[in-house]
């Protein structure tokens, strides 16, 4: 314990002070923390006191480029911190911490040290045409990078899994008015969202609620019911109802009737008013908003349909729009070299798509594809 003094020398808290010597700190550079009770007073006054003697407040993620810059993490581990700080559940958690330590990297490492290894016998063939190269060196290029295509091309094939989990789905309750949708949607919210009224037309925008089902985060909406309305305004809340289920990642369909037509995409059919219906229905699940029977299966089956959606205990997957971009643009490059109808061309088009790829990690250099020229074909010995 130390006592930690303001400019005046008055007695602002008893704190733990740690030291961290770089290069092995978080940020690669000597560090130091202050564990200081968490009083706002006591908080207040040794931030003050620190400015005082010349610290400034740090910038918003400015520890973590620190860190980036001193080689510490890569941006695809500095993405995950972000992520494990903004995570809401515990598999955003997981999904954040797989990529925080190098799961996802990983595979782009991976690929970029083939595409090297590839780029780096186009080069040589192009270069040197006098060395002594097997004339089956052109064919083992394009036979591997066409199986890097297939993984590429399979692994932006997920779903946009990882997204989904990272920014939460949605699933948009919709049906005809007075079906029970605004009761259902407090039931599953647990709370008081939206308005309930037997008048036809109650709900008229779009009222959301955030709701976290096996782990994963799922935004409800309700909606406003579905039928022909010659108010302007019920109609353009029909027009929204529609659109945003047209949107979503499942439309949760709830009347006492058949599924109405015109809805696309994954569709669960939930039959309301169970407590007055009369003949249970096999066509889907029957519940009650009002006596809370059927919730819980509803629930379950939500859950479930979050689970395949997100599908979180599978491979790692792309959990930004800059990571698929990347990815995308990566795969475009070689699909364009393997049609080249020139070496020269196709070396051209698998550089590019090594930039792409070091985007991802923010690292790659063109002594990367010196280093494997050399180590592989041993020029100028």
């Amino acid at each position: 314990m130390r006592s930690l003094r303001g400019p005046d020398g008055g007695l602002l808290d008893r704190a733990i002070l740690l030291w961290f010597p770089g290069p092995a700190s978080y940020t690669g550079e000597d560090s130091a923390e202050l564990h200081v009770h968490a009083g706002p007073a006591v908080i207040d006054g040794v931030a003050d006191a620190l400015v005082a003697a010349g610290a400034r407040p740090a910038e918003p993620g400015e520890f973590t480029e620190r860190a980036f810059l001193n080689g510490r993490v890569d941006l695809l581990e500095a993405e995950a911190i972000a992520d494990l700080i903004a995570a809401e559940t515990s598999e955003q958690r997981t999904q954040a911490l797989r990529q925080m330590g190098g799961a996802l990297g990983s595979i782009y490492r991976d690929w970029a040290a083939r595409l090297l290894a590839q780029l780096a016998r186009q080069e040589a063939m192009i270069d040197f045409p006098d060395e002594d190269i097997p004339d089956s060196v052109e064919q083992g290029i394009i036979d591997d990078l066409t199986s890097l295509v297939r993984d590429m091309a399979a692994h932006l094939d997920d779903g946009g899994r990882g997204e989904r989990l990272r920014d939460g789905l949605v699933f948009a309750i919709v049906g005809p008015p007075n079906a029970g949708k605004s009761t259902l949607m407090n039931a599953l919210a647990g709370r008081e969202v939206a308005i309930v009224s037997p008048i036809p037309g109650t709900t008229r925008d779009v009222i959301e609620a955030r709701v976290v089902l096996d782990g994963i985060p799922v935004t409800l909406l309700d909606t406003a019911g579905l039928r022909d309305s010659a108010d302007a305004i019920e109609a353009e809340g029909i027009r929204r109802a529609r659109a945003r289920a047209s949107e979503a990642d499942l439309v949760v369909h709830v009347s006492d009737d058949e599924v109405e037509p015109g809805l696309q995409g994954p569709i669960l059919h939930v039959r309301s008013k169970g407590d007055v219906l009369s003949i249970p229905s096999a066509d889907g699940l029957v519940v009650s908003g009002l006596t809370g029977a059927g919730i819980p299966e509803l629930r379950a089956a939500l859950a479930a349909e979050a689970r395949k959606l997100a599908n979180a205990a599978g491979p790692p997957v792309l959990t930004r729009a800059r990571h698929r971009a990347a990815v995308a643009a990566a795969l475009g490059c070689i699909e364009r070299a393997l049609e080249a109808p020139v070496a020269e061309l196709r070396g051209e088009d698998l550089r590019l798509a090594v930039q792409a790829l070091g985007r991802l990690t923010g690292a790659v250099h063109v002594e990367d594809v010196l280093d494997s020229v050399f180590r592989q074909f041993c020029i100028g010995k």
